[in-house]
Formats: structure tokens, C-alpha cells, sequence
């Protein structure tokens, strides 16, 4: 079994859920897609980051970092730097506050991130974009340079063109059609 049919099999077992659900974005779903329940796992963290690296790698990008909205994208950023260690050059990771820290030195990005750095926005799972979006703009707020934009998962929503019609390219690892799902 290859390693992306590995995530896919991990994806429907661990992160999908059915019911109804209120997304982020306000919208309706009856299905919910808690990635971090693979991205968190061992064996996902292990599986994201070599998929995740090889993505990046094979749409030519080559990020200094790697790192998106807390929380769903601080696992995806953290297993792809950890593979680039087996597999140089090294890739870091940042992450991004939903707000700026209200104490010390009240940033917005923590960690790896220095202004002319360029970097690869990571989400766990894309439905509206307005994640990916925010991200981008605190990135380049701190004056990096983005990019594209690499989604585990594409709920195919609208997000993937709402994040592209900004000017992002986008690559996905995933969709919800691949977990058995139809868009919603």
C-alpha cells in the first residue's frame, strides 16, 4: 500500500466523522473532517511529513519554512520540517496566532520566520480559504514571501479558488472525495 493511500485509510478511520455539524466558516456539513486526530497520531505525523515534503517539492517550491493557523496547521508544519532533516535541505516551521500576543514581544508568527523568507502556507483542511488567507497575511505582513499554499485536505468548497483567485497557487495532498465523502 503506498504512503498517500496509508493517509487516506488513517484520514476516514481516525478523522472523519458523521452527524451534523456547524463549520468555522458558518456553514452546515454532515460530515466533519477532524484532521488532527490523524496529524496528531504518530503514524500520520510520520506519513504528513514525507507526503507533505514530496508536494512541496514536486510543485518546485523551495520554502525556508513551512507553517499556517494555529492549530489545525501546527502538526502539518511540524512533520514536514521534521522530514526534511532525513531529507535536505531543511525546512522549518512557524506558526500563526489567531491574534498578536497581548505580552512580550506581541507577535503574530512564532518560531522560524524571518522577513524575505520564503514559505509554504500549510493547512489541514481547506474549506473557505479564510484560514490559508489569514495566514498569508500576517506572513507577509511580517515581509516573507509566500509561496503557494499546501492543504492536507480540500473539503472542495470554494477554498482552494477563493486562496488561488488571491494569487496563491494551491496543492493538495487529499480530498473529501478521496475519503469516500462528496462535497457538501
Amino acid at each position: 500500500m503506498s504512503d498517500r493511500s496509508r493517509l487516506v485509510e488513517l484520514l476516514i478511520r481516525r478523522s472523519v466523522h458523521h452527524g451534523e455539524f456547524l463549520l468555522a466558516g458558518g456553514h452546515h456539513s454532515s460530515y466533519y473532517i477532524d484532521a488532527r486526530r490523524t496529524t496528531m497520531s504518530a503514524e500520520g505525523l510520520a506519513l504528513v511529513g514525507q507526503l507533505g515534503l514530496a508536494a512541496i517539492r514536486d510543485a518546485g517550491w523551495a520554502p525556508d519554512a513551512v507553517g499556517g493557523l494555529t492549530i489545525g496547521a501546527d502538526p502539518v508544519a511540524y512533520a514536514i520540517a521534521v522530514a526534511s532533516c532525513s531529507r535536505p535541505p531543511l525546512v522549518d516551521a512557524f506558526t500563526v496566532r489567531k491574534d498578536p500576543k497581548a505580552h512580550g514581544t506581541r507577535r503574530r508568527v512564532e518560531g522560524n520566520l524571518s522577513p524575505r523568507d520564503r514559505v509554504v502556507v500549510v493547512e489541514d483542511v481547506i474549506t473557505s480559504g479564510a484560514s490559508a488567507q489569514r495566514a498569508i497575511a500576517a506572513v507577509e505582513e511580517a515581509g516573507a514571501e509566500v509561496l503557494g499554499v499546501l492543504g492536507l485536505v480540500d473539503r472542495l468548497a470554494g477554498g482552494r479558488e477563493a486562496i488561488e483567485a488571491g494569487g496563491h497557487e494551491v496543492v493538495v495532498i487529499t480530498t473529501v472525495q478521496d475519503l469516500g465523502l462528496q462535497p457538501d
